[in-house]
């Protein structure tokens, strides 16, 4: 049993609880399987039906329709409890045409990694340029198409931690699962990354790979990782839940 548990939870109109529930396994065996041997953190996921309670101690990781309906869910930054919370807006994807379970893996591998969204990696390569690169394991590789599917499930490829060592080689060694990526820092089409560039106090940006759509939104996506990264702890909301209904497991 990890210690870590992960609660599965559809909050959405748009998939059914059977669509959601079949999805899990899937997930389960990607955090088991190949994520927890790369970054040594592993968790146990649960499966909670739309109206049910998640179980106490839990981090969540909730299915909304889309992360602007006026007093969603969406809007909250962590569980009732103050645990970590990832958002994925199925709706949303599904109205761009892409796969919601791309963004439920990599919503729950980021937040494994890095559940308060404060990590970073200082990279100062001169005098005249030092950066921080926001610690997103599923940014640089996110597109549907360098996905890979477990079962009938298309999951998010994930950058290992090489990925983040500026000192490694082109082609040294592995920088993402699906070796799809030759060194460090490199994004893939479609990709992108956080960077918070030190010197010119303008605050956090985005770097994109080649060939990405280019839409670059000063106000981060409501509830999107984006947004918290730049929100003070202290601004975070706990989720509203009453706990008077037994979790079914």
């Amino acid at each position: 049993m990890a210690d870590i548990q992960v609660a599965i939870i559809n909050g959405s109109t748009v998939l059914t609880d059977n669509e959601v529930q079949a999805v899990v396994p899937d997930l389960q065996t990607q955090v088991h399987d190949h994520f927890a041997p790369a970054w040594g953190i592993d968790a146990d996921l649960v499966f909670v039906p739309t109206g049910d309670t998640p179980p106490a101690g839990a981090w969540w990781l909730v299915i909304f329709d889309n992360s602007d309906a006026p007093g969603a869910l969406g809007y909250h930054d962590v569980t009732d409890e103050g645990l970590p919370l990832g958002k994925v807006f199925a709706g949303t994807d599904q109205q761009f045409g892409l796969q919601w379970t791309v963004t439920a893996s990599h919503e729950l591998l980021e937040m494994l990694v890095d559940p308060e969204i404060n990590l970073t990696v200082f990279i100062q390569p001169d005098m005249q340029t030092a950066r921080l690169y926001a610690y997103e394991v599923c940014d640089a590789c996110e597109a549907d198409g360098f996905g890979y599917r477990i079962g009938t499930t298309l999951v998010s490829d994930f950058v290992l931690p090489a990925w983040f060592e500026s000192f490694r080689a082109p082609g040294s060694t592995k920088f993402d699962y699906q070796s799809q990526i030759s060194q460090p820092f490199a994004l893939l089409p479609g990709g992108y990354i956080g960077v918070f560039d030190v010197f010119s106090g303008s605050g956090w940006s985005q770097m994109f790979g080649q060939h990405a759509a280019r839409e670059y939104r000063m106000r981060p996506g409501v509830g999107s990782r984006r947004e918290r990264r730049r929100t003070p702890r202290d601004h975070w909301m706990k989720s509203a839940v009453k706990r008077d209904k037994r979790h079914r497991r």
